[in-house]
């Protein structure tokens, strides 16, 4: 049943939309108690005191009614549950036809390798923007083996597909726990604080230096700032694919960021030049020239070899920690005899 927002509460829409929060603080606070509803207070709102907030009456009443819709949406189950993301090919750089018919499912992890030019982040762009046809590579990505609806491609409240870019650098003047919050409240989790903490102890263990609640998010790392932005997409995200551009660059704890993910059943797209991230793959797709040339299953080899790689990538961590707590690096190395000559 549809509510009518004029018979709801301000509490009620302050505890449920931060942005009206917002709204009633700009209108000075006046007769504004919890208990009144939006019709009542509304009513009481004075033709000087509109003109200070820049708003009509019905231009206000449109604007508490978007808010409310707004509510109701989040508050409802989501309408796109994906089974299943298939990649058609399109043409690469020459115009020749691109042969690919690939199919992703919940808790795959695909990785993306090629040589820079070659065409990896027009990939990625192309399954962000759920291509049909109507990009320079004219692939068309499906949903669930379907053509997706148009308003999966456009929404901005509910995308299907989350992106984290190379540059995670932020500009907005907020807290990460302050961050973390409004992250929360727009997606209306119940006991708020509870994930808020959850979500930054999270980063705090895949990023190299840790970082409080309190920290302001334009004093981050590069490093520190995706590490919460993977922790952010996997606790609090409703969106069910996320694509992830050269993660190794980023200073933080690969493997563990990946199992995160793929806990969460989501689809993960990886694009990488690091040969342990391309190992950690289900599968593994090179592109060159804007298209994908091949299709590479993992096998059990390379899973032998990524262990060794895995190991040896432990060994350098610790030596990265060595050298930030100012300690020296003079004991043999346990693999100097790999380089020893015949």
């Amino acid at each position: 049943m549809k509510v009518d927002p004029l018979m709801l509460t301000l509490g009620d829409l302050t505890r449920t939309h931060p942005a009206f929060a917002d709204l009633l603080a700009q209108t000075g606070g006046e007769g504004a108690k919890p208990s009144r509803t939006v019709a009542s207070w509304l009513a009481s709102l004075t033709d000087e005191r509109l003109s200070d907030i820049g708003m009509g009456r019905e231009q206000l009443l449109s604007h508490i009614v978007a808010l409310a819709e707004q509510v109701e949406a989040l508050k409802a189950p989501s309408q796109v549950t994906v089974r299943s993301l298939t990649i058609l090919g399109g043409r690469d750089k020459k115009g020749e036809a691109e042969r690919l018919d690939l199919e992703l499912r919940a808790g795959d992890v695909l990785c993306i390798v090629g040589p820079t030019g070659s065409g990896k982040s027009r990939l990625l762009a192309d399954i962000e923007c759920l291509a049909q046809g109507d990009t320079p590579s004219r692939r068309r990505v499906l949903v669930n083996g379907e053509a997706p609806d148009p308003s999966w491609r456009y929404a901005s409240d509910r995308k299907l597909i989350a992106q984290l870019s190379q540059n995670m650098n932020f500009v907005v003047d907020l807290t990460v726990g302050e961050f973390v919050a409004m992250h929360a409240d727009c997606r209306m989790v119940e006991d708020r604080d509870r994930i808020v903490d959850e979500v930054i102890a999270c980063a705090n263990e895949l990023a190299g230096e840790s970082f409080s609640a309190a920290v302001s998010l334009t004093q981050l790392s590069g490093g520190q700032s995706r590490a919460l932005m993977i922790a952010d997409t996997a606790l609090l995200s409703a969106s069910p694919v996320v694509l992830i551009d050269e993660i190794e660059n980023a200073g933080i704890d690969r493997k563990r960021s990946l199992d995160l993910l793929i806990a969460s059943e989501k689809i993960v797209l990886i694009s990488t030049h690091d040969p342990i991230l391309a190992l950690m793959g289900t599968r593994r797709i090179a592109v060159r020239n804007g298209a994908v040339a091949g299709v590479i299953e993992t096998g059990a080899d390379e899973r032998a070899n990524l262990a060794v790689l895995e190991r040896i990538d432990c060994e350098l961590m610790a030596l990265r920690h060595r050298l930030r707590s100012g300690e020296r690096i003079d004991a043999p190395l346990a693999w100097a005899g790999l380089l020893a000559k015949d």
